[in-house]
Protein backbone atom coordinates (compact mmCIF):
# COMPACT_ATOMS: atom_id res chain seq x y z
CA UNK A 1 0.00 0.00 0.00
CA UNK A 2 1.49 3.76 -0.63
CA UNK A 3 2.75 4.85 2.23
CA UNK A 4 0.27 7.63 3.29
CA UNK A 5 2.34 8.78 6.42
CA UNK A 6 2.48 12.23 7.18
CA UNK A 7 0.34 12.86 3.89
CA UNK A 8 -2.58 15.38 3.74
CA UNK A 9 -5.06 14.06 1.79
CA UNK A 10 -7.90 15.67 -0.05
CA UNK A 11 -11.37 13.69 -1.60
CA UNK A 12 -13.24 15.58 -3.85
CA UNK A 13 -17.27 14.57 -2.99
CA UNK A 14 -15.87 12.97 0.51
CA UNK A 15 -19.39 13.11 2.09
CA UNK A 16 -20.64 10.46 -0.28
CA UNK A 17 -20.52 6.81 0.61
CA UNK A 18 -17.02 5.95 -0.96
CA UNK A 19 -15.60 9.49 0.70
CA UNK A 20 -16.67 8.36 3.97
CA UNK A 21 -15.26 5.05 3.85
CA UNK A 22 -12.22 6.00 2.17
CA UNK A 23 -11.65 8.68 4.63
CA UNK A 24 -12.72 6.13 7.54
CA UNK A 25 -9.66 3.70 6.09
CA UNK A 26 -6.77 6.11 5.69
CA UNK A 27 -7.35 8.18 9.26
CA UNK A 28 -6.20 4.28 10.57
CA UNK A 29 -2.75 5.50 8.81
CA UNK A 30 -0.32 8.33 10.52
CA UNK A 31 -1.49 11.05 7.94
CA UNK A 32 -1.48 14.39 8.75
CA UNK A 33 -4.27 15.63 7.47
CA UNK A 34 -7.73 14.71 5.50
CA UNK A 35 -9.63 17.24 3.91
CA UNK A 36 -13.36 16.98 2.44
CA UNK A 37 -14.19 19.24 -0.37
CA UNK A 38 -17.98 18.95 -1.32
CA UNK A 39 -20.76 21.25 -1.77
CA UNK A 40 -23.24 20.66 1.19
CA UNK A 41 -22.75 21.92 4.12
CA UNK A 42 -25.67 19.84 5.31
CA UNK A 43 -23.70 16.65 4.58
CA UNK A 44 -20.63 17.83 5.88
CA UNK A 45 -22.28 19.19 9.23
CA UNK A 46 -23.46 15.44 9.93
CA UNK A 47 -20.38 13.74 8.49
CA UNK A 48 -18.53 16.22 11.20
CA UNK A 49 -20.40 14.85 13.81
CA UNK A 50 -19.32 11.34 12.78
CA UNK A 51 -15.87 11.95 12.21
CA UNK A 52 -14.33 13.82 15.27
CA UNK A 53 -10.57 13.15 14.39
CA UNK A 54 -8.58 16.20 14.73
CA UNK A 55 -6.45 15.48 11.47
CA UNK A 56 -10.53 15.91 9.74
CA UNK A 57 -10.70 19.50 7.43
CA UNK A 58 -13.80 20.19 6.10
CA UNK A 59 -13.71 22.82 3.10
CA UNK A 60 -17.19 23.87 0.99
CA UNK A 61 -16.37 24.27 -2.73
CA UNK A 62 -17.51 22.68 -6.11
CA UNK A 63 -15.36 21.43 -8.78
CA UNK A 64 -16.78 23.86 -11.11
CA UNK A 65 -14.93 26.67 -8.94
CA UNK A 66 -11.16 26.50 -9.79
CA UNK A 67 -9.89 29.39 -7.69
CA UNK A 68 -11.49 27.39 -4.71
CA UNK A 69 -9.55 24.23 -6.26
CA UNK A 70 -6.41 26.07 -5.92
CA UNK A 71 -6.69 27.38 -2.17
CA UNK A 72 -7.96 23.29 -1.59
CA UNK A 73 -5.10 22.31 -3.07
CA UNK A 74 -2.25 24.25 -1.13
CA UNK A 75 0.25 21.38 0.38
CA UNK A 76 -2.16 18.83 -0.49
CA UNK A 77 -0.27 15.33 -1.02
CA UNK A 78 -2.87 13.19 -2.73
CA UNK A 79 -6.02 14.08 -4.50
CA UNK A 80 -9.00 11.24 -4.63
CA UNK A 81 -11.72 12.71 -6.88
CA UNK A 82 -15.27 11.14 -6.66
CA UNK A 83 -17.39 14.15 -7.34
CA UNK A 84 -19.71 13.85 -9.98
CA UNK A 85 -23.15 14.42 -10.79
CA UNK A 86 -23.81 10.16 -11.56
CA UNK A 87 -27.80 9.98 -11.46
CA UNK A 88 -28.44 8.83 -15.27
CA UNK A 89 -31.71 10.77 -15.25
CA UNK A 90 -30.65 13.87 -14.14
CA UNK A 91 -27.80 13.75 -16.27
CA UNK A 92 -29.95 13.39 -19.51
CA UNK A 93 -32.40 16.09 -17.63
CA UNK A 94 -29.93 18.24 -17.39
CA UNK A 95 -26.86 17.87 -19.53
CA UNK A 96 -25.20 21.44 -19.30
CA UNK A 97 -24.86 20.56 -15.47
CA UNK A 98 -23.59 17.46 -16.20
CA UNK A 99 -20.76 18.85 -18.52
CA UNK A 100 -19.77 21.57 -16.04
CA UNK A 101 -19.04 19.44 -13.24
CA UNK A 102 -17.79 16.17 -14.77
CA UNK A 103 -15.77 17.41 -17.67
CA UNK A 104 -14.97 21.42 -16.73
CA UNK A 105 -14.33 20.23 -13.29
CA UNK A 106 -12.02 17.14 -14.03
CA UNK A 107 -9.96 20.08 -16.24
CA UNK A 108 -10.02 22.08 -13.05
CA UNK A 109 -9.00 19.39 -11.22
CA UNK A 110 -5.98 18.70 -13.32
CA UNK A 111 -4.74 21.97 -13.51
CA UNK A 112 -4.72 22.68 -9.69
CA UNK A 113 -3.20 19.75 -9.11
CA UNK A 114 -0.66 20.31 -11.62
CA UNK A 115 -0.18 23.88 -10.54
CA UNK A 116 -0.13 23.01 -6.87
CA UNK A 117 2.24 20.11 -6.80
CA UNK A 118 -0.06 17.51 -5.81
CA UNK A 119 1.93 14.43 -5.95
CA UNK A 120 -0.86 11.89 -7.26
CA UNK A 121 -4.59 11.90 -8.30
CA UNK A 122 -6.85 9.17 -9.01
CA UNK A 123 -10.09 9.95 -10.40
CA UNK A 124 -12.71 7.10 -9.99
CA UNK A 125 -14.64 6.29 -13.08
CA UNK A 126 -17.79 4.11 -14.02
CA UNK A 127 -18.53 1.02 -16.16
CA UNK A 128 -20.70 3.27 -18.11
CA UNK A 129 -17.91 5.34 -19.35
CA UNK A 130 -16.87 2.22 -21.67
CA UNK A 131 -19.07 1.94 -24.79
CA UNK A 132 -21.30 4.81 -23.59
CA UNK A 133 -24.78 5.26 -24.66
CA UNK A 134 -26.11 8.00 -21.91
CA UNK A 135 -24.54 11.77 -20.99
CA UNK A 136 -23.44 10.26 -18.18
CA UNK A 137 -21.43 7.35 -19.09
CA UNK A 138 -20.46 10.30 -22.16
CA UNK A 139 -19.46 13.00 -19.72
CA UNK A 140 -17.38 10.55 -17.56
CA UNK A 141 -15.51 8.99 -20.61
CA UNK A 142 -14.17 12.26 -21.46
CA UNK A 143 -13.07 12.83 -17.73
CA UNK A 144 -11.14 9.52 -18.17
CA UNK A 145 -9.55 11.18 -21.25
CA UNK A 146 -9.05 14.13 -19.21
CA UNK A 147 -7.10 12.41 -16.29
CA UNK A 148 -4.95 10.41 -18.74
CA UNK A 149 -3.77 13.19 -20.72
CA UNK A 150 -3.40 15.40 -17.76
CA UNK A 151 0.32 13.80 -17.14
CA UNK A 152 1.22 15.24 -20.89
CA UNK A 153 -0.13 18.54 -19.16
CA UNK A 154 1.74 17.97 -16.51
CA UNK A 155 5.38 18.35 -18.06
CA UNK A 156 8.54 17.84 -16.40
CA UNK A 157 6.46 18.43 -12.90
CA UNK A 158 5.96 15.24 -10.26
CA UNK A 159 2.22 15.24 -10.43
CA UNK A 160 0.86 12.02 -12.10
CA UNK A 161 -2.80 11.07 -12.67
CA UNK A 162 -4.32 7.13 -12.81
CA UNK A 163 -8.13 6.38 -13.22
CA UNK A 164 -9.90 3.19 -11.15
CA UNK A 165 -13.43 1.94 -13.30
CA UNK A 166 -15.54 -0.19 -11.54
CA UNK A 167 -19.23 -1.25 -11.67
CA UNK A 168 -22.08 -0.96 -9.04
CA UNK A 169 -21.35 -0.21 -5.93
CA UNK A 170 -23.53 -2.80 -2.81
CA UNK A 171 -25.65 -0.58 -0.95
CA UNK A 172 -24.37 2.74 -2.26
CA UNK A 173 -26.30 5.60 -2.00
CA UNK A 174 -29.01 5.94 -4.81
CA UNK A 175 -28.35 2.36 -6.10
CA UNK A 176 -30.48 -0.61 -6.46
CA UNK A 177 -30.23 -2.65 -3.30
CA UNK A 178 -31.72 0.44 -0.95
CA UNK A 179 -34.17 1.05 -3.59
CA UNK A 180 -35.80 -2.45 -3.58
CA UNK A 181 -35.64 -2.75 0.17
CA UNK A 182 -37.75 0.51 0.36
CA UNK A 183 -40.57 -0.39 -1.74
CA UNK A 184 -40.38 -4.51 -1.28
CA UNK A 185 -43.58 -3.89 1.42
CA UNK A 186 -45.66 -3.04 -1.69
CA UNK A 187 -45.62 -6.75 -3.17
CA UNK A 188 -44.24 -5.58 -6.10
CA UNK A 189 -39.93 -5.19 -7.35
CA UNK A 190 -39.92 -3.30 -10.49
CA UNK A 191 -37.19 -4.67 -12.99
CA UNK A 192 -36.49 -3.26 -16.72
CA UNK A 193 -35.68 -6.75 -18.24
CA UNK A 194 -35.39 -10.18 -17.50
CA UNK A 195 -31.95 -10.16 -19.48
CA UNK A 196 -30.35 -7.45 -17.21
CA UNK A 197 -26.41 -8.07 -16.09
CA UNK A 198 -24.29 -5.73 -13.58
CA UNK A 199 -21.14 -5.76 -12.35
CA UNK A 200 -21.03 -5.43 -8.62
CA UNK A 201 -18.48 -4.28 -6.23
CA UNK A 202 -18.84 -3.94 -2.49
CA UNK A 203 -17.56 -0.55 -0.87
CA UNK A 204 -14.93 -2.13 1.14
CA UNK A 205 -13.57 -3.37 -2.09
CA UNK A 206 -13.66 -0.27 -4.05
CA UNK A 207 -12.09 1.51 -1.26
CA UNK A 208 -9.19 -0.69 -0.56
CA UNK A 209 -8.70 -0.80 -4.78
CA UNK A 210 -7.78 2.92 -5.03
CA UNK A 211 -5.56 2.44 -2.34
CA UNK A 212 -3.79 0.09 -4.43
CA UNK A 213 -3.34 1.34 -7.19
CA UNK A 214 -1.89 4.67 -5.21
CA UNK A 215 1.17 2.43 -4.94
CA UNK A 216 0.99 0.90 -8.15
CA UNK A 217 0.16 4.08 -10.63
CA UNK A 218 2.92 5.34 -12.63
CA UNK A 219 0.48 7.44 -14.45
CA UNK A 220 -2.24 7.35 -17.81
CA UNK A 221 -3.39 3.60 -16.10
CA UNK A 222 -7.01 2.95 -15.99
CA UNK A 223 -7.29 0.10 -13.43
CA UNK A 224 -10.54 -2.13 -13.47
CA UNK A 225 -10.92 -5.01 -11.03
CA UNK A 226 -12.18 -7.91 -11.69
CA UNK A 227 -14.99 -8.31 -9.68
CA UNK A 228 -18.39 -10.40 -10.18
CA UNK A 229 -21.57 -10.14 -11.92
CA UNK A 230 -25.20 -10.69 -11.41
CA UNK A 231 -27.97 -10.59 -12.54
CA UNK A 232 -30.72 -8.37 -11.69
CA UNK A 233 -33.68 -10.86 -11.34
CA UNK A 234 -31.14 -12.70 -8.60
CA UNK A 235 -31.15 -9.66 -6.64
CA UNK A 236 -34.55 -9.21 -6.81
CA UNK A 237 -34.64 -12.39 -5.40
CA UNK A 238 -32.39 -12.32 -2.85
CA UNK A 239 -33.68 -8.77 -1.47
CA UNK A 240 -37.51 -9.63 -1.82
CA UNK A 241 -37.94 -13.51 -2.82
CA UNK A 242 -41.95 -13.05 -1.94
CA UNK A 243 -42.33 -10.11 -4.57
CA UNK A 244 -43.88 -9.92 -7.61
CA UNK A 245 -41.84 -8.94 -10.44
CA UNK A 246 -43.24 -6.65 -12.60
CA UNK A 247 -41.34 -6.09 -16.02
CA UNK A 248 -41.42 -2.32 -17.19
CA UNK A 249 -39.34 -1.93 -19.54
CA UNK A 250 -35.36 -0.70 -20.47
CA UNK A 251 -35.21 3.00 -19.49
CA UNK A 252 -34.02 5.48 -21.32
CA UNK A 253 -29.55 5.99 -21.43
CA UNK A 254 -29.57 2.22 -20.00
CA UNK A 255 -27.97 -1.27 -20.94
CA UNK A 256 -28.89 -4.23 -20.98
CA UNK A 257 -25.51 -5.13 -19.96
CA UNK A 258 -22.40 -2.91 -18.89
CA UNK A 259 -18.96 -3.11 -20.20
CA UNK A 260 -16.04 -1.88 -18.27
CA UNK A 261 -13.25 -3.05 -21.11
CA UNK A 262 -14.44 -2.44 -24.79
CA UNK A 263 -12.58 -4.67 -27.66
CA UNK A 264 -10.80 -1.68 -28.70
CA UNK A 265 -9.15 -1.27 -25.75
CA UNK A 266 -8.04 -4.77 -24.91
CA UNK A 267 -5.95 -4.67 -27.64
CA UNK A 268 -3.55 -2.07 -24.91
CA UNK A 269 -4.58 -3.97 -21.81
CA UNK A 270 -2.65 -5.85 -19.77
CA UNK A 271 -4.37 -8.53 -17.28
CA UNK A 272 -3.03 -9.56 -13.57
CA UNK A 273 -4.76 -11.80 -11.43
CA UNK A 274 -7.07 -9.64 -9.52
CA UNK A 275 -7.17 -6.58 -12.36
CA UNK A 276 -6.36 -5.12 -15.48
CA UNK A 277 -4.64 -2.25 -16.62
CA UNK A 278 -5.63 -0.14 -19.76
CA UNK A 279 -2.70 1.48 -21.11
CA UNK A 280 -1.64 4.87 -21.66
CA UNK A 281 -0.14 5.76 -25.20
CA UNK A 282 2.57 7.60 -24.21
CA UNK A 283 5.82 7.17 -25.53
CA UNK A 284 7.64 7.49 -22.06
CA UNK A 285 5.51 4.20 -21.23
CA UNK A 286 8.03 1.93 -20.00
CA UNK A 287 8.35 -1.81 -20.35
CA UNK A 288 9.29 -2.02 -16.81
CA UNK A 289 5.92 -0.59 -15.88
CA UNK A 290 3.94 -3.51 -17.00
CA UNK A 291 5.41 -6.10 -14.20
CA UNK A 292 5.20 -9.21 -15.97
CA UNK A 293 1.31 -8.06 -16.97
CA UNK A 294 -0.45 -10.50 -19.49
CA UNK A 295 -1.26 -9.68 -23.38
CA UNK A 296 -5.38 -10.04 -24.02
CA UNK A 297 -6.35 -12.23 -26.55
CA UNK A 298 -7.88 -10.34 -30.13
CA UNK A 299 -11.26 -10.05 -29.69
CA UNK A 300 -11.29 -9.80 -25.76
CA UNK A 301 -14.27 -7.43 -23.83
CA UNK A 302 -14.80 -7.51 -20.34
CA UNK A 303 -18.61 -6.87 -20.05
CA UNK A 304 -21.12 -8.30 -17.65
CA UNK A 305 -22.99 -10.73 -19.27
CA UNK A 306 -19.99 -12.48 -20.87
CA UNK A 307 -17.90 -12.42 -17.44
CA UNK A 308 -16.73 -15.64 -15.75
CA UNK A 309 -17.22 -14.90 -12.32
CA UNK A 310 -21.22 -14.90 -11.00
CA UNK A 311 -22.73 -14.10 -7.41
CA UNK A 312 -25.05 -16.71 -6.41
CA UNK A 313 -28.54 -15.62 -4.95
CA UNK A 314 -27.09 -16.80 -1.65
CA UNK A 315 -24.14 -14.74 -2.01
CA UNK A 316 -26.29 -11.86 -3.34
CA UNK A 317 -28.06 -12.45 -0.03
CA UNK A 318 -24.99 -12.60 2.45
CA UNK A 319 -23.86 -9.32 0.99
CA UNK A 320 -27.32 -7.28 1.55
CA UNK A 321 -27.33 -8.68 4.88
CA UNK A 322 -23.93 -7.17 5.68
CA UNK A 323 -24.67 -4.00 4.74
Amino acid sequence: MFNLNGKTILVTGGTGSFGKKFINKVLQQDVKKVIVFSRDELKQYEMAQEFTDPRIRFFIGDVRDKDRLYRAFDGVDVVIHAAALKHVGACEYNPFEAVKTNIHGAQNIIEAAIDRGVQRVIALSTDKAASPVNLYGATKLASDKLFVAGNSYAGDKNTRFSVVRYGNVVGSRGSVVPFFKKIRETGKLPITDERMTRFWITLDQGVQFVLDNLERMHGGEIFVPKIPSMKVTDLAEAIAPECEIEYVGIRPGEKLHEAMITEDDSRRTLEYDSYYVIQPEFPWWSEEFKHNGKELPDGFKYTSDLNTEWLTVEELQALVEGM
